[in-house]
């Protein structure tokens, strides 16, 4: 019952998460329209402020669309070695654990983030939009449940088209 009170907590607290903080560049909020109105030379101005910030990138064409593909880091949240914490240690960690990703996303450093839907060794995801994987793997751990041991990260690097969108 608490897992499920503790989900219904976290998706609020992401649903209703203010405008990232994260410095982001004009180019980088224009990206997010429609891609029918972002212009190839708006694309590439922004494919360039991403570049000079450290980010990877690449831009492609397919007949009118010109698509801007970014480096994300997905991590993947796997049970830890030290899970023999009580009920009350665990709801602290737990607690701490959805500040952690809720700040990582109000300071723009996640895009997406959630909870597997079984109970297996891999508990959650989370991509992080950093320049670096050593800087998504810096973040990803200083999350209380991390530094407990309770749970363990691994990270990927995942290819995404900017303004995206899940269906």
């Amino acid at each position: 019952m608490k897992r499920v009170l503790y989900l219904i907590l976290f998706t609020t607290i992401i649903a209703c998460a203010e405008k990232s903080e994260k410095n982001t560049t004009e180019g980088e909020k224009a990206i997010e329209v429609e891609k029918d109105s972002v212009s190839t030379q708006d694309v590439a101005a922004i494919e360039e402020r991403l570049k000079k910030d450290g980010y990877q990138t690449f831009s492609y064409k397919d007949g009118d669309t010109t698509y801007l593909m970014q480096q994300y880091y997905m991590v993947f949240l796997k049970s830890g070695a030290t899970r023999s914490q009580d009920s009350t240690e665990a709801a602290e960690l737990q607690k701490q654990h959805l500040a952690h990703l809720s700040r990582m996303y109000k300071e723009g450093y996640t895009s997406l983030t959630g909870p597997m839907g079984d109970d297996g060794d891999l508990r959650g995801i989370v991509v992080y939009n950093t320049a670096t994987l050593k800087e998504a793997d810096s973040l990803a751990n200083l999350d209380p449940m991390v530094k407990a041991g309770r749970l363990k990260v691994e990270v990927h690097p995942w290819w995404v088209a900017k303004g995206g969108k899940l269906k």
